[in-house]
């Protein structure tokens, strides 16, 4: 067989590969290089960080997140932080599904507050959030975790209600 085939049949092969995405159970890394759950090392601010993994259609989006798990993490979340890199972010997991509702005091930057029900699909997302506001950003029904990332970044790569976010907070 010619040297072209090979090429041909390995761009196929990657092509294919590319196309996969990450499974239901979370443990497939894909093209992307996302391995939803994979243990990181500490973030600057102390906490544990995993791997984060959304998917829009056929696009998986991947995300290094701090978890904050005690109740002090999580009423500190991003505050007084100046920026947060595109391919960052803070998740909130609750011990059990409830109504969420977080403000803006004392954060600095414009965040997109997402909402992920128990079975991981977005409930809703509260875009580019208005920095130091004490309104409240409300879930539209229960949900078991909350996801926070930079301000404008669902809008800028097609993230929606529906999408799936894939993590495990070891």
């Amino acid at each position: 067989m010619t040297s072209r085939f090979w090429i041909t049949a390995a761009f196929a092969a990657a092509l294919l590969a590319s196309c996969s995405g990450v499974s239901a159970g979370g443990g497939k890394a894909n093209a992307a290089g996302c391995n939803p759950g994979e243990a990181l090392s500490q973030s600057d601010a102390g906490l544990d960080q995993v791997r984060l993994c959304i998917t829009s259609g056929k696009k998986v989006h991947a995300f290094t997140v701090e978890i904050a798990r005690t109740s002090q993490q999580q009423a500190r979340g991003l505050m007084f932080r100046n920026a947060v890199a595109d391919d960052k972010g803070m998740v909130f997991p609750f011990t059990e599904t409830r109504m969420a509702s977080f403000w803006m005091k004392n954060t600095f930057i414009p965040l997109d507050i997402i909402f992920v029900r128990a079975d991981g699909s977005i409930e809703n997302i509260a875009m580019n959030t208005i920095p130091y506001s004490t309104d409240p950003v409300e879930s539209t029904a229960p949900v078991a975790a909350v996801l926070e990332l930079r301000g404008g970044l669902t809008a800028e790569l097609g993230i929606k209600a529906g999408d799936k976010v894939r993590w495990t907070a070891k």
